[in-house]
């Protein structure tokens, strides 16, 4: 829809191969028979902070199954093939855990409603491409979709389910400022009041939205007539 990219946690494609003549390996002898055998396979260890990416990666995929059960320590570690002791090298607890994908949830979004702040000159066409770049990361990124509705988050730390209500707060502060803008141009009497009650009704259609594509078994998308939605509501 437009230049701004929702990101995503997954795993990096690896690089296809150089085919020009000069980038082709050599050929080697075979080895004897008896090298070979001695030479037994190398298990590469991931450098530092790889399993900590992979360990999110793989609870961000285990969320994205729409009929997921609340996922244990055990079963990561399981479908990673590695003991729980291991997991808890990289993360002091599964709470840690989830505040990793918050985190990648904060720093991605808004760091992309700081380009619509950048882009978007009008406070009404800011805020209604925040709102879809809020719902366009959701549908691309399901398992985190999971975390922002707090599905996830029912039976873990009570903390987790406070930072993602201060995340959508911190939308809806976005919002308001750029709405207030756009009333006072209106020529509002009260552009303030009016301000904070848009910016709370386009803070429910993301909320609500994002509850649909996760109720529906990540069927219903986020984005199904928005633009007309958007236009009602902001015009």
């Amino acid at each position: 829809m437009t230049s701004e990219e929702s990101p995503s946690i997954q795993k990096a494609e690896p690089a296809e191969p150089d085919a020009s003549a000069d980038n082709f390996p050599a050929v080697a002898a075979e080895p004897p028979a008896e090298t070979a055998a001695a030479a037994a396979p190398v298990r590469k260890r991931p450098r530092p902070g790889e399993r900590r990416v992979q360990i999110l990666e793989t609870l961000a995929s285990m969320l994205e199954q729409p009929d997921a059960d609340r996922i244990t320590t055990a079963a990561l570690a399981a479908r990673l093939q590695v003991s729980e002791a291991a997991l808890y090298r990289h993360f002091a607890s599964k709470a840690q855990m989830f505040e990793g994908l918050i985190e990648f949830i904060e720093s991605s979004l808004f760091a992309l409603i700081n380009q619509v702040l950048e882009r978007e000159g009008h406070g009404s066409a800011q805020a209604r491409r925040i709102t879809q770049v809020v719902l366009q990361f959701g549908e691309k990124n399901p398992g985190m979709v999971r975390v922002m509705v707090g599905d996830a988050l029912v039976f873990e730390n009570e903390r987790l389910t406070a930072r993602m209500n201060q995340f959508f707060d911190r939308i809806e502060s976005q919002l308001r400022l750029c709405l207030r803008g756009a009333a006072e141009a209106a020529g509002s009497a009260t552009p303030t009041v009016d301000a904070n009650s848009l910016a709370a009704a386009l803070v429910a259609v993301i909320a609500g939205r994002l509850h649909r594509f996760a109720r529906t078994g990540f069927r219903r998308s986020p984005l199904e007539n928005l633009d007309l939605a958007l236009e009602r509501l902001t015009r």
